[in-house]
């Protein structure tokens, strides 16, 4: 069997692995500044410790290290599978790798030390901005000359929402982070005022559009027929879902705007947009489950099914919650709160990183030619995971609600019924029922490197034969 005539599975491989290895980096210090909001005396008085430097290094390495390798891995797998071919300009591809491993080594440097643009998803200062606009230019590269030179005809489904996500994000990316420089790791935003706001929420809730959903998505179409061994349930409604959810979401932005200086028909718009948003997300969610009509009974035995289906449940749950708290109405008693968090968590942990965890279960036995080490692991790994969601996410809900109400109280002569300082204290229990939440989440990727570790120490790698084309 010749080199070309097999799949490029190497940087797959290299990808999968480090998303395991940064989604545990990641959730840790998630877990960490968690406990710090709980005990605040956990930052020992150090600079690089505190609450407001590691947060944007959780975000950074939750999204972009663990989310992003996730994406690499199995968008580099799904375009070779499904045009049966191998990854184009292979070198590339492999630079993309290492290029992305340096900018997440960037990040842990640069963030802790207040490196920061205070950006919010693009916090990373100019010159690492810089390297990722090369990475991802060389992603698009991979990815769409692996399209080009495809041997079926057909462009499958998973490879538009990708597609959409690797083009959206450079767009998004380029434009947002768009500075004036006036030193090496110091540099100043081309927008001011409300204009570098509105810009900011443009890329910062169009990154949960494309990088977080979109790309999400792919893994949904190509992962769960997949792993369910049924179709689609309607490949003509995943047609429909791509192109309304890509016309949509690019306009929601506003929405994070409320009740700011942003002009009111910009927060009008950004709301309605919210709320149209709702039918092709769950025309979508609806795709995702029906797929199982048929073999329901496969959620009892399969662990690795569980975890896509129920990611796909919370998927449709953000996504409902997600509109409702745009209505400026709602929004007067959520916004600033932690049910923003809880919001971010439904998604962020049930949606992107479950169905994450479940394509590498997928994925990564497949890669070694190994069986599962243990589905009994998967199994424990998928309820331990499961309450530290629920945990984590109503906390948050019973919190925020609570919040918002303190805030607006008012007594008969027009005061605040509660000071600021009432209102944190508040907090304290929900606080602590978020960081065992976190803990049990981590506690559960931990189960999951163990047994991927078991499933493939001492295998040697795989290398899938191309199918030959039949003319």
């Amino acid at each position: 069997m010749t080199q070309a005539e097999t799949y490029n599975y190497k940087v797959v491989r290299q990808f999968a692995i480090m998303t395991i290895v940064w989604a545990i980096v990641g959730m840790a210090v998630g877990v960490y500044i968690a406990a710090e909001l709980a005990w605040p005396a956990l930052n020992f008085d150090l600079p690089w410790l505190t609450y407001s430097r590691l947060r944007p290094l959780h975000t950074n390495a939750v999204i972009f290290a663990f989310g992003g390798s996730a994406l690499f891995a199995t968008s580099y797998y799904v375009v070779q599978r499904t045009c049966h071919v191998r990854l184009y300009a292979e070198r590339l591809a492999s630079f993309t790798f290492w290029g992305w491993q340096a900018v997440i080594v960037l990040a842990a440097i640069t963030l802790p030390l207040g490196i920061t643009t205070t950006k919010e998803y693009a916090e990373l200062e100019w010159p690492i901005d810089i390297l990722i606009t090369v990475v991802w230019l060389s992603y698009a590269v991979v990815f769409f000359g692996t399209l080009a030179k495809r041997r079926i005809r057909h462009i499958f489904v998973a490879n538009w929402f990708f597609s959409a996500f690797i083009l959206t994000v450079a767009l998004l990316h380029v434009v947002n982070s768009a500075a004036v420089p006036v030193g090496f790791w110091k540099s100043y935003s081309l927008y001011a005022g409300v204009q570098d706001a509105m810009v900011q929420w443009w890329y910062g809730h169009n990154a949960v559009g494309f990088f977080l959903t979109a790309g999400f998505l792919g893994i949904m179409y190509y992962f769960v027929p997949k792993q369910a061994n049924r179709p689609i349930y309607s490949y003509r409604l995943s047609i429909v879902h791509f192109w309304a959810l890509v016309f949509t979401y690019i306009w929601a932005g506003p929405h994070h705007l409320h009740y700011t200086a942003l002009p009111d028909w910009a927060q009008s718009l950004g709301m309605v947009m919210s709320l149209i948003l709702l039918a092709p997300s769950w025309g979508g969610m609806i795709n995702g489950i029906m797929t199982l009509s048929g073999a329901w009974e496969k959620l009892r035995t399969d662990p690795v099914l569980r975890f896509l289906i129920v990611s796909i449940s919370f998927y449709g749950m953000s996504t409902f919650e997600g509109p409702m708290m745009s209505i400026k109405t709602v929004n007067a008693l959520s916004h600033y709160t932690d049910w923003t968090i809880g919001h971010v968590h439904s998604g962020a942990l049930g949606w992107v990183a479950l169905i994450s965890l479940g394509a590498m279960y997928y994925l990564i036995p497949r890669l070694f030619g190994r069986e599962l080490y243990s589905l009994k692991l998967v199994e424990v790994h998928f309820w331990v995971a499961t309450v530290g969601i629920v945990l984590y996410i109503t906390a948050m809900w019973v919190s925020g609600v609570m919040q918002g109400l303190m805030w607006r109280a008012v007594n008969q002569d027009g005061t605040l019924t509660y000071s600021f300082v009432e209102s944190v204290q508040a907090m304290h229990p929900f606080y602590v029922i978020r960081f065992l939440g976190g803990l049990a989440f981590l506690a559960g990727t931990v189960v999951m490197a163990y047994n991927l570790w078991k499933t493939v120490a001492g295998a040697k790698v795989v290398e899938a034969p191309i199918p030959v084309p039949v003319h």
